[in-house]
């Protein structure tokens, strides 16, 4: 799809400062990144902040009115069916009626899980979706992608598998990987370490020559640079995640309350304001956009809930890359030929058995 114009829904109604930050973020999208967006929600609230934000008419917008909103303390999939003209269901039915490459959503990330497995549904041959968080490295202009960073609580080692798979086809394909080295994350290196999962996941990752297995990732080789692909379950995922995400908010902070101290400091932090901007842009949860929702049938970008206009531009882009680069395609190509290898050894095993 690299040789059209994107077109991106954005449920402008989800996340703590929408719709405001949303549709800000999804303007500045359209404007410099070339796509079209489709702003999901309130119709009235919307064409407002549109005028606000758009007076130049340089970027290119069309508002699609939904008249619910699924709320952050209701249980996703009773939101998701009671409402089923909710902003999210709205977006979602966009993509699914091909009037949209994506959907992007700062809103509970549960219900658009939900809404995109009833609406778009499950890729052939993937038992379970995954959320892919892409962090930062300590080696400049490397990123590490993280799944499943809390889809699944619970997985069994087929499902580790092919959240392997997928990263492996998204860290070489967008984020620039020709061999990305991919680490199941565990307590120790050796192969025998690790609870039952870890172990027969070990097994899985090193017999398929699908995938580029290095061995078991520690949690301090996560942002090492040595792995582009962490392989996890959801629970341990998310807390990877938002320990990551604290740490950068944590050194943040502290650079804001030491470095002006004293007139020392005050210069300091003018000689040193690109690194300041550099550091900031390396460790900054909203520089990195949102999540990308691998194994169902369509784009589906959950970014924080605490997106701002920063966060939500490069959520958006994010979800122009996976398009642009044919991230859904090259899944379904890559887990077809994975289906066949299974089926073929299926059948020599069992007329070997004969």
């Amino acid at each position: 799809m690299g040789l059209t114009r994107a077109r991106i829904a954005v449920d402008a109604m989800g996340g703590d400062f929408a719709p405001e930050e949303i549709v800000a973020g999804a303007i500045k999208a359209s404007a410099e990144l070339d796509l079209d967006v489709l702003l999901v929600g309130d119709k009235q609230q919307i064409d407002s902040l549109v005028e606000k934000y758009n007076s130049k008419e340089t970027a290119s917008v069309e508002v699609i009115h939904a008249e619910d909103v699924i709320t952050m303390k209701e249980e996703p999939l009773t939101g998701i069916r009671r409402k089923p003209k909710a902003s999210i269901n709205v977006a979602m039915d966009l993509v699914k009626g091909k009037k949209a490459d994506a959907v992007v959503s700062a809103g509970h990330s549960g219900a658009a899980m939900a809404s995109a497995l009833l609406r778009l549904g499950r890729l052939k041959g993937i038992e379970r979706p995954a959320i892919g968080a892409v962090l930062p490295t300590i080696i400049p202009n490397k990123s590490v992608i993280v799944l499943d960073v809390g889809a699944n609580v619970d997985c069994k080692p087929k499902y580790l598998e092919q959240f392997a798979l997928m990263g492996t086809i998204y860290s070489k394909y967008v984020l620039g990987n020709e061999e990305p080295q991919v680490g199941l994350l565990n307590i120790g290196e050796e192969s025998s370490k690790g609870n039952e999962l870890a172990l027969a996941t070990h097994k899985l990752l090193a017999d398929n020559s699908q995938i580029p297995f290095l061995g078991n990732a520690e949690g301090r080789d996560v942002l090492s640079g040595e792995f582009d692909v962490i392989v996890c379950d959801g629970f341990v995922g998310n807390i990877v995640l938002k320990f990551a995400e604290a740490i950068g908010e944590v050194m943040l902070q502290i650079m804001k309350e030491e470095l002006p101290k004293g007139w020392r400091g005050k210069v300091g932090t003018v000689l040193l304001k690109p690194n300041l901007r550099d550091i900031k842009r390396r460790i900054d949860r909203a520089e990195h956009g949102g999540a990308l929702l691998f194994g169902v049938a369509g784009i589906c970008i959950i970014s924080h809930g605490s997106s701002r206009q920063g966060s939500m531009f490069n959520a958006i882009r994010s979800a122009k890359e996976a398009i642009d680069n044919d991230v859904l395609e090259k899944i379904k190509s890559y887990n077809n030929q994975r289906l066949e290898s299974e089926n073929n050894h299926t059948e020599a095993a069992s007329a070997s058995s004969k």
